[in-house]
Formats: structure tokens, C-alpha cells, sequence
């Protein structure tokens, strides 16, 4: 059972486990089909900071009434046309915040999709460690269409998916479903539907049942490798598992796969 927190505002609803392993946050804007507005991304944000700082190992990302977000709020870009490149970059840099606190959090993210996940929704979505998409789910950026291209998306599509197929979707606007965004990369597992909500639950308490060293070092080391030369990274990555094969958490795990019982992970 989850229970409710302060972190909650008008468009965003945050819960957190009961053993506080866990921190979910809801974009609650059905009618506006979970778009992007200023609510929503400080809602994330203050969410992120409180799941990074607390005992959390994993946090949970999805839409209300079976949307993920469709993407940037558009009528809220009315408000700022005429206006110089200083607004405009203003209200553009709440997404590439929220992505790279994403990355730099000492969780693991996971994206729960169901329904529209387009645009900068794509973008939030592909920026989590985990996509788990309901079989009846659609992908794309059609902001396209309007003449605006995703590239803020962009960042974390392209470092997700096939980069031709990848681009394919950054140019065309075409929409694909969610089998063929787990055969771009996009996606990570995709539930039958009935099941969704049983296979969220499974990966999320698999996930949360990892040693918090190993997730903190190792979502580190994952970034921080994949922009090393080869050579570089395979030094770079002997540290890391020194550090984490001297951790108490890697003791405690090996002892309890010894002796045959449940490792006992401390806070991290």
C-alpha cells in the first residue's frame, strides 16, 4: 500500500511504499491528456530530489486514466510568441532539468506507458532506465506537424533507439506502436493487456530489491561509461567494481546467498 505525500500539487500526484523503497508519481491532467506544463515538471523535480534523497531505489513515472503525456503543452506556447529567445529558452529548460536530475539520481527510473506517450512525453519517457509499455500504447513526436521539431526528445530518444529508425520518428511524426518501439529500443518490455499492472509491479519489486550500492554505483558507471573510449572505460569501470566488491552491501549479499536467506540491504 502507498501512501500520499505533500509532494502532490493540482497536477501531479506522488506516493511513496510503505517501506519507502518505492516513489510514484501520477501526471494527473487526463482532460489536457497528461501534457507537460510549469506544475508538472516542479512536481517532478521536487519528486526526483525527494526519492534521491531519501531510502527510494526506484521511481515510477506514469499517466493518469491510461495517458503517459502527450508532450509539451502547446497552448502555453501562445503566450509566449513575439516575445525574445530569453523567454522561449525559459520555457523550454524545465524538461532538460528534469532529465539530467533523472540521470544524475540515485535511482532507477522507470517509465510506466499506457495509452499516447508523444513528443516531450517520448522524450521523458525514453529518459528513464526502464520503459514498461502496455501493448495498446502509440509513440511519436508529432509536434512535427506544427513545425516544431522534438529536439529536446531528441537527446534521450536517439540515445535509446536505432538511429535510423530513430530519426524516422524525429522527422515524420509518424506514430508506432508499442511492439515496434521495443524493436527500435524505445522500450524496454511490453505487458498484455490485463497484465500491466501485475508486470509493473513485478519489475518494480525486482529492481527494489537490489542492493542500493549497486544501484547508486552502477547507474552511475552506466553513465559515465558510455561517454568513455573503450580503453578508458574499462579502467574506469575496474574501479567501480572494486569499490562496490568492498562495499558492506556486497558482503552482506554474498553471506546471504551463503547461508541461504535474504540479504538485509542497509540505507545507502
Amino acid at each position: 500500500m502507498d501512501r500520499n505525500t505533500d509532494l502532490s500539487n493540482e497536477d501531479l500526484a506522488v506516493a511513496v511504499s510503505e517501506d519507502d523503497l518505492v516513489v510514484r508519481a501520477t501526471i494527473d491532467r487526463p482532460e489536457e491528456r497528461n501534457a507537460l506544463n510549469d506544475a508538472v515538471i516542479d512536481g517532478l523535480l521536487g519528486a526526483v530530489a525527494f526519492a534521491d534523497e531519501g531510502d527510494a531505489r526506484v521511481f515510477v513515472i506514469r499517466g493518469a486514466e491510461g495517458t503517459f503525456c502527450s508532450g509539451g503543452d502547446l497552448s502555453s506556447m501562445g503566450d509566449a510568441f513575439g516575445a525574445d529567445s530569453m523567454a522561449y529558452r525559459e520555457q523550454f529548460s524545465g524538461l532538460a532539468t528534469l532529465l539530467e536530475r533523472m540521470v544524475d539520481a540515485s535511482v532507477l527510473t522507470v517509465a510506466a506507458v499506457e495509452g499516447y506517450c508523444l513528443a516531450g512525453g517520448l522524450g521523458l519517457a525514453a529518459g528513464c532506465e526502464f520503459v514498461l509499455a502496455h501493448e495498446e500504447a502509440t509513440f511519436g513526436t508529432p509536434e512535427v506537424d506544427v513545425g516544431l521539431f522534438p529536439a529536446q526528445a531528441m537527446a534521450t530518444i536517439m540515445r535509446a533507439a536505432d538511429e535510423k529508425a530513430g530519426l524516422k520518428l524525429l522527422f515524420t511524426g509518424e506514430f508506432v506502436d508499442a511492439a515496434a518501439a521495443r524493436d527500435i529500443g524505445l522500450v524496454t518490455d511490453v505487458a498484455a493487456a490485463g497484465e500491466f499492472e501485475a508486470d509493473l509491479d513485478a519489475l518494480v519489486d525486482e529492481l527494489a530489491n537490489n542492493s542500493p550500492v549497486l544501484i547508486e554505483l552502477g547507474k552511475t558507471a552506466y553513465y559515465t561509461q558510455r561517454d568513455l573510449g573503450f580503453g578508458e572505460a574499462l579502467e574506469y569501470l575496474r574501479e567501480i567494481i572494486t569499490i562496490i566488491a568492498m562495499s558492506d552491501a556486497t558482503e552482506e549479499g554474498i553471506t546471504a546467498y551463503l547461508n541461504d536467506t535474504t540479504p538485509d540491504w542497509k540505507e545507502r
